[in-house]
């Protein structure tokens, strides 16, 4: 494997593990009003969008690390919707 390549698998990783901490936060905390639905959305297209690129282009690794970035994201933006602000207000004292 040449440094092109490290450069490219250190991004995959360092991409991939940053919605891991995100992920656990909400997941302990049982809450995700602070993350934005529009951000999110934006960013499960966007890693779509890479995937299939990466597909066409036939650069696996892009595809990769887009696939799993996505299904991560796509975990966050579901936490979202069941521990966003509607799930916030059936709790005893967290209501507005």
């Amino acid at each position: 494997m040449n440094w092109v390549d490290l450069i490219g698998v250190a991004a995959g990783l360092a991409s991939m593990s940053s919605f891991l901490p995100q992920i656990a936060k909400i997941w302990r905390e049982k809450d995700a009003t602070g993350v934005s639905m529009r951000m999110f959305a934006l960013t499960v297209t966007a890693f779509i969008l890479w995937t299939i690129y990466g597909v066409l282009s036939s650069a696996w690794p892009v595809a990769g690390a887009n696939i799993v970035c996505l299904i991560l994201s796509a975990i966050i933006l579901a936490l979202r919707l069941k521990f966003g602000d509607g799930a916030q207000s059936s709790l005893p004292g967290r209501g507005k």
